[in-house]
Parts: C-alpha cells; sequence; structure tokens
C-alpha cells in the first residue's frame, strides 16, 4: 500500500472509486481528463488520501490547501508514477480480455 507523509503522519493513498467520485463531484472533470494540470493532479492526490482514510477508518479533516502546501516533490512524483503504473494495468487487463 501507498503512503503519503504529511506534517510528520502518514496517511494511505490510494486510487478508489470514492476518489474518483470525489474528484467528479468537486470539478465536474472525469480523471481521464486532468491531463498534466498540476492543481487537478493535486486535487485528486487529495481526492485518493481522503477516500482511503475513510475507507480504513482513518481521521483526515485536513483542508485542500493545507494537503497541498505539505506535500513534498517526492511524494508528489510517486503518486504520478503510481497513476501511470495503474493506468497501465487497466490496458493490459482490456487487452487479454
Amino acid at each position: 500500500m501507498h503512503k503519503v507523509k504529511l506534517y510528520g503522519k502518514e496517511y494511505p493513498s490510494r486510487m478508489t472509486m470514492g476518489a474518483m467520485i470525489d474528484f467528479k463531484r468537486q470539478t465536474g472533470k472525469d480523471v481521464n481528463d486532468i491531463g498534466a494540470e498540476l492543481e487537478l493532479l493535486t486535487l485528486f492526490m487529495f481526492c485518493c488520501v481522503r477516500s482511503a482514510c475513510r475507507a480504513d477508518g482513518i481521521a483526515f479533516d485536513m483542508e485542500f490547501d493545507h494537503f497541498a502546501d505539505g506535500i513534498n516533490l517526492e511524494d508528489f512524483a510517486q503518486f504520478q508514477e503510481n497513476l501511470s503504473e495503474g493506468a497501465e494495468g487497466s490496458k493490459k487487463k482490456k487487452m487479454k480480455a
């Protein structure tokens, strides 16, 4: 499981249906439409952490701006890499079907 460290505490981070729904509700955009927009990527990361915490029963009451201020470039790069791996895995599964 991937984790993100914010202000000295680790939080789970994973793509869930809840994260994708949260993102769509907040932006009106589908996750596939994020592209390279930094703010949208950061917001989706926020949604993934918030959703994973909700699913795992971990308290997470951080506001988006505070979350964004606490993200370091290493965690952000890791999140982007995880997204790419997830997208590649989805493509491979579709090709096998």
